[in-house]
């Protein structure tokens, strides 16, 4: 059924059906997370076969990342469910690997509260300018997102001596854009707030 003229716009993202391929991808991505850490957990968590079993599970996740945003936008598939899923199912995977490697004794904590920091601070930034705009993801974010994964992902692996420090200068790499990017998210999201206050000062 086609709008008339009398009717209201037409909101894209609400009429796009919710159960799509790229919301697909996101929820298998949330239900992947348990079995990564089961794998991971199992045997003590130290056992080799199943580290590279959890690495496998982690890596398949980190590429439904990849794409289901790519497809979203490609194929128009954007929903409200997409935009509030697809955050979470990517800290609940980031966040849950970095605990279970701290817990293991694989990872520092304070490599794990910076990284879980920064992502908590920067959702609420989210909610503090959400009336006035939102900030697009920078290539320091993606960047960003890249080093922790790789990082991650060479810290689960099973890796002899001389390998692990490999994974350790990639974890230092991604700290640093961590911080970097949580300083930078900081100050446009202080920006855009001064302009929105700004406009609606003007416009009152």
């Amino acid at each position: 059924m086609k709008p008339t003229d009398a009717d209201p716009i037409a909101d894209p993202v609400s009429n796009v059906p919710i159960v799509n391929i790229a919301n697909i991808l996101t929820v298998f991505r949330i239900v992947l997370v348990p079995v990564f850490l089961a794998a991971l957990f199992a045997d003590g968590g130290h056992n080799p076969w199943w580290r590279v079993a959890a690495w496998a599970v982690f890596a398949l996740a980190a590429i439904t990342d990849r794409y289901d945003g790519r497809i979203a936008r490609q194929r128009g598939l954007i929903t409200d469910f997409g935009k509030m899923a697809d955050p979470i199912a990517d800290k609940a995977l980031i966040g849950s690997a970095l605990v279970a490697l701290s817990l293991l004794g694989d990872l520092n904590w304070a490599i794990t509260a910076v990284i879980i920091a920064r992502e908590v601070g920067v959702t609420l930034l989210r909610f503090w300018v959400l009336r006035h705009g939102v900030i697009p993801a920078s290539r320091g974010g993606k960047l960003k997102t890249l080093l922790q994964v790789v990082a991650i992902g060479l810290y689960i692996l099973p890796l002899p001596g001389p390998l692990h420090w490999i994974a350790v200068a990639v974890m230092v790499a991604a700290i640093v854009a961590t911080v970097i990017t949580g300083f930078d998210y900081v100050w446009r999201a202080v920006r855009l707030r001064a302009e929105g206050t700004a406009r609606a000062r003007d416009a009152g």
